[in-house]
């Protein structure tokens, strides 16, 4: 009986101290190979909403608290989610000047509604637009429009996308900016616009002029009107298709005045 005793109580003892070394040996390691975490990256990171949208280039708040510490150079006002108030508190924590955040909104580029296009076939599947766009571009006449699944509706963080009448509207009040829509929609009509813009192109169609105008009433023509009435250069037509590059644009409006079919309109995309 004594010798059980004897022969458990050595079994304990040796896994005893085998635990007791190990223990050691990680308490050693993590002193040697502990990676030394800048205090600044934690409260920078407080100073973020947690969105982790992307918008700022990074891979979410957790890498531009990072980038901010540890990448000099990297601007405090990225954050469009955030606005003026983040980039000022992590100016604030940094002790860096303080730097304007440029507020973006969604936009859909596409007015091909109801009343302006028609369906090519009867869509029966998945009610999802990537998996409608699998079929022949969709079951819309433009394959280039919006696919009205509603994808970029289920993904926004905060409810500012709807359907109405066939595509996907975006309340500017409600939008923050965090571009999530636009990385989701597969036909990429999606695109994030500066909140000053007064004008936007509302079709996305490349094909010629004829061709686009047989899928949309509202299609654009590519008839440069827009491009050669703009004052500042800021609008072209490429690929038959208008662009407008809004670090020239003035607000002019001459470009929405003169689109024969209108696929140019105002916008007011500021917050009330």
């Amino acid at each position: 009986m004594n010798e059980v005793v004897s022969s458990i109580l050595t079994a304990v003892g040796i896994v005893g101290g085998i635990g007791l070394v190990c223990a050691l040996l990680l308490v050693v390691a993590s002193k040697v190979m502990a990676v030394r975490v800048d205090e600044r990256v934690a409260k920078v990171r407080q100073c973020l909403p947690g969105a982790n949208c992307g918008a700022c280039g990074f891979t979410g708040c957790d890498g531009y608290a990072d980038a901010l510490v540890n990448k000099p150079g990297t601007k405090t006002n990225l954050c469009v989610p955030g606005g003026d108030s983040t980039s000022r508190s992590i100016s604030e924590t940094l002790g860096v000047k303080f730097e304007d955040v440029i507020e973006q909104v969604a936009f859909v580029h596409c007015d091909g509604d109801e009343n302006n296009t028609h369906k090519k076939y009867d869509y029966v599947g998945v009610e999802t637009c990537k998996a409608a766009k699998l079929f022949y571009g969709g079951d819309g006449s433009c394959t280039y429009g919006c696919l009205g699944y509603g994808d970029c509706l289920r993904a926004c963080p905060t409810g500012a996308i709807c359907l109405k009448e066939g595509i996907a509207k975006i309340n500017a009040n409600v939008c923050i900016g965090c571009g999530i829509c636009a990385k989701t929609c597969p036909n990429h009509i999606i695109s994030m616009l500066p909140a000053v813009a007064k004008v936007a192109v509302t079709c996305s169609n490349k094909e010629n002029g004829a061709a686009a105008r047989k899928k949309c009433l509202n299609a654009c023509i590519g008839c440069k009107k827009c491009e050669k009435s703009c004052p500042s250069g800021a609008v072209t037509a490429t690929d038959n298709l208008a662009h407008v590059d809004y670090s020239l644009c003035t607000g002019c409006e001459t470009c929405a005045d003169v689109c024969p079919t209108h696929a140019i309109k105002r916008v007011n995309l500021a917050k009330s």
